[in-house]
């Protein structure tokens, strides 16, 4: 598995396994144990986590299975957000669904995600998403705060735009090592509004969420997914691709920004697959040809 420096004590494997649906997949502590195995196996070592998902369980079910299991933590990377506040049950004090990157709540925040977590240190903090609300003093007073007590490694951010990173930046004394953004050869707004430049720029690998459209391509019967299945599938019976699920994750790995796309499914079929999309290599032609059939016309 190909790993991508994001400092100079951290790097991530460049397939992420996202916990998003994990509630959903209804595992057991030992099923979710051997899933965490098998990812490693492959070289999968990075989990990204909110700490919103499942409506606030999702950590706590992946730390029940380190609990068990605590020599697992040393071998993989641990990346959760924060700063969305949903109503939920497991949280009666939310009164509303809204943002909240004030230093309180971040902290806050962290420190519940360490106990479900059943960690001591998560090793990427990320802003979940922008917030209009947003003071940025408190967001790096924050940080300064959780770095120093060695309960978190490094900070990124989640769906900032190119003017909302580099303001959070301009208030930070440590670097922002990447920012998780929506990509796909479905979803072209962050290749085309300079986000994706200001990674490159910055010289920060991006990890990309969404790599497969949230089954759109698969499933859509507008012009566009048609459109786009036509040259998935023709590039990938040139690539020796078993399935265009693969060309979409190719496509994303093949990019010189080092995208690390993530993998959200608790089957390890589907997990195997994106691993193996490393091994694919498109070229200029299939790669413009995958790009143009998504926007529906040629380059200028």
């Amino acid at each position: 598995m190909d790993r991508v420096q994001m400092a100079e004590d951290l790097s991530f494997s460049r397939i992420v396994h996202g916990l998003w649906r994990l509630a959903e997949w209804k595992l057991s502590d030992e099923e979710l144990i051997t899933l965490i195995e098998k990812c490693l196996e492959l070289g999968i070592t990075t989990f990204d986590h909110a700490d919103i998902y499942g409506s606030y369980t999702c950590e706590s079910l992946f730390g029940r299975a380190l609990e068990k299991k605590p020599e697992l933590r040393k071998k993989m990377e641990i990346v959760t957000k924060c700063g969305i506040v949903l109503q939920s049950p497991i949280r009666p004090e939310h009164k509303s669904h809204h943002y909240n990157t004030g230093k309180k709540h971040i902290i806050a925040s962290v420190e519940k995600s360490l106990q479900n977590l059943r960690t001591d240190y998560i090793d990427t903090l990320l802003i979940h998403r922008p917030d209009p609300f947003m003071d940025p003093e408190e967001v790096a007073e924050a940080f300064s705060v959780l770095k120093a007590a060695g309960k978190v490694k490094h900070f990124g951010v989640s769906n900032f735009k190119r003017h909302q990173f580099t303001m959070l930046q301009s208030y930070l004394d440590m670097d922002l090592i990447t920012n998780q953004i929506e990509l796909s050869a479905y979803h072209l707004e962050n290749y085309e509004d300079g986000t994706l430049n200001l990674c490159m720029e910055k010289r920060i690998a991006p990890m990309a969420w969404s790599p497969l459209a949230g089954g759109k391509i698969f499933s859509g019967t507008e012009e566009k997914p048609e459109r786009l299945k036509a040259a998935l599938h023709k590039v990938a019976e040139e690539i020796g691709a078993s399935d265009i699920d693969e060309v979409l994750f190719a496509w994303l790995l093949n990019h010189p920004a080092r995208i690390m796309p993530i993998v959200g499914s608790g089957k390890i079929e589907r997990i195997e697959r994106a691993a193996g999309s490393l091994s694919y290599k498109l070229n200029r032609d299939q790669w413009f040809e995958i790009f143009q059939s998504s926007m529906g016309h040629d380059v200028p």
